[in-house]
């Protein structure tokens, strides 16, 4: 579950991280009122208006803007609120802006000049240890320093049983070249933001950048934050979070039923039980010539009603020239399956007017081929992995 800026930075607040202070607003007649608050809580001149979307480069999309004036704020807002914003990782048609987040400015002028890093903490999957990564370069595109640069990234494995240890919050901040007051100011930062982590049972904290003020402050201007789906229970408030409108409608429709649906850029959907199964059916496809349309687990119970539904949420998908259906008949029988493709098949009528590959392997298999072999519709039956490709080959 991915959050927006403004709740990214609430969490970090809540576990005493500095933070640029700011409010978000969804109606652009609120400005005003933000505005004056922001100058009598921290005694800023200038602001800086965000908007909140789930995407990044929102900068280069004209999407982060200083306002150096109550009337250009007002204007900025104006401008924002309601756009469509496009950036690197957004559709060419971009996405709404439905609120932004209004901010101090923290770039004022001192005796030195501010200076921008860039710090993460996601699960190292190799090692199964928690990874800080950061880096000197904050405010780049982080895969663009990894390209051209990639000695300017550091890493930095944390035990999740023993957490931080004292010394590795002080070898980062050590080489990202501090000193003095922002050396502790970045140890102390390293530390908390490590505690907000695994407190809000997060997969993803991504800070860029986090600036040292000219006063040698440290304090995170950005947050993208993905929480675990499945730690959710834990933390009703952050359930409350969830941003549908920023979210793909069909994995709406799919979580409310019940089914882990993704969904992506190719032309074969996919409709498997089993997250491993799911992975390797996607590895078949790619391997006979055609892309994944989907990730989609329609786990133990595949019974007419479930097919028909997973059959719907992936035809959705106009990308899609055909349907592969892979389960392995464990705890569910596989000609219950077949039967329940025939019946899903029947009740939708001509909806389904694409070639459907189904692979049913497991208890009852050769019965299940047989119920698909005899069906008379436009599905094709399949054993082995070897002959579902084949069908991939040459549907698609």
């Amino acid at each position: 579950m991915n959050l927006h800026e403004y709740q990214g930075k609430k969490i970090l607040a809540e576990h005493g991280v500095n933070v640029q202070r700011g409010y978000v607003i969804s109606d652009k007649n609120d400005t005003l009122d933000i505005a004056n608050k922001l100058i009598k809580e921290t005694g800023t001149g200038w602001f800086v208006v965000k908007a909140q979307i789930h995407a990044g480069g929102r900068g280069k999309g004209g999407g982060v803007k200083l306002a150096k004036s109550l009337n250009e704020l007002e204007n900025i807002v104006s401008d924002i609120l309601g756009m469509y914003l496009v950036t690197p990782q957004t559709s060419k048609d971009g996405k709404l802006v439905n609120q932004v987040l209004i901010t101090e400015d923290v770039y004022y002028p001192g005796e030195s000049e501010p200076e921008e890093f860039y710090v993460s903490i996601l699960l190292n999957r190799v090692t199964g240890k928690n990874m800080i990564m950061y880096s000197t370069e904050g405010g780049m595109d982080i895969e663009s320093v990894a390209e051209n640069t990639p000695e300017l990234i550091f890493y930095e494995d944390v035990d999740p049983l023993i957490g931080i240890l004292p010394f590795q919050a002080r070898k980062i901040a050590f080489n990202l070249g501090l000193s003095g007051k922002a050396f502790k100011e970045m140890t102390k930062f390293i530390t908390l933001l490590y505690k907000s982590y695994v407190s809000s049972d997060s997969s993803l904290f991504e800070i860029n950048p986090v600036l040292k003020t000219s006063d040698e402050k440290i304090m995170a201007v950005d947050a993208k934050v993905t929480l675990d789906d499945n730690s959710l229970f834990r933390h009703k408030e952050y359930e409350s979070w969830r941003d549908l409108k920023e979210e793909n409608p069909v994995e709406i429709e799919a979580r409310a039923v019940g089914l882990n649906y993704v969904d992506l850029d190719g032309n074969v959907g996919c409709m498997v039980n089993g997250a491993g199964l799911a992975m390797a059916t996607m590895d078949l496809i790619k391997q006979s010539g055609g892309e994944p349309a989907n990730f989609l687990d329609v786990g133990g119970t595949a019974d007419a009603k479930r097919v028909e539904t997973a059959f719907r949420l992936i035809l959705k998908d106009e990308n899609v020239k055909a349907i592969l259906v892979n389960i392995f008949g464990g705890i569910v029988r596989c000609d219950r399956v077949a039967q329940g493709i025939v019946d899903a098949y029947n009740n939708m009528g001509d909806t389904i007017n694409i070639p459907i590959i189904v692979r049913l392997q497991g208890t009852n298999a050769e019965i299940a081929k047989d119920i698909i072999d005899n069906c008379g519709f436009k599905v094709y039956s399949a054993i082995e992995f070897q002959e579902a490709a084949d069908k991939i080959q040459e549907l698609v």
